[in-house]
């Protein structure tokens, strides 16, 4: 039997998930980066992308879009995200719309610096990540 450890995912709006697992892997912004049970303590800032549980039993991973937040492994682990939407709640048509307004946004400002050039990077960011796990992620089959 694998080891395992308690690992909570809470969102602004909700308890997002909770239960036992063997795994959870999460964009850092310094890139995917794995947790387990007995994993030295650690904080962390996520990133933008995509966020994979793998529960007990030998099962594939299942697949979430994450959008920043941190990490707090300890004792247990407890995500507190910015916002995450699991991969069968998405709607890959709406991504892809999302991003194309983004990219056709960003074209007609290209030569600006400001924060609604930041800000609209990120949202094409999320488009991306939204789209990716709504077709099923890295990890698909895995």
């Amino acid at each position: 039997m694998a080891n395992t450890i308690k690992l909570e995912i809470i969102t602004p709006s909700r308890l997002f998930y909770r239960g036992e697992v063997e795994m959870v892997i999460v964009p850092t912004l310094f890139g995917e980066e794995g947790f387990m049970a007995n994993h030295s303590w650690a904080t962390k800032l996520l990133d933008v992308g995509e966020m994979a549980i793998q529960e007990p039993g030998g099962g594939g991973f299942k697949i979430a879009a994450i959008a920043g937040g941190f990490i707090d492994v300890k004792d247990s682990i407890v995500v507190y995200a910015d916002h995450a939407e699991w991969q069968e709640e998405l709607d890959k048509k709406r991504a892809e719309a999302d991003k194309q307004a983004v990219e056709e946004w960003l074209a007609q400002h290209k030569e600006e610096d400001s924060m609604d050039v930041r800000r609209a990077e990120v949202m094409l960011k999320k488009a991306i990540s939204r789209m990716r796990v709504a077709e099923g992620g890295r990890r698909a089959g895995h």
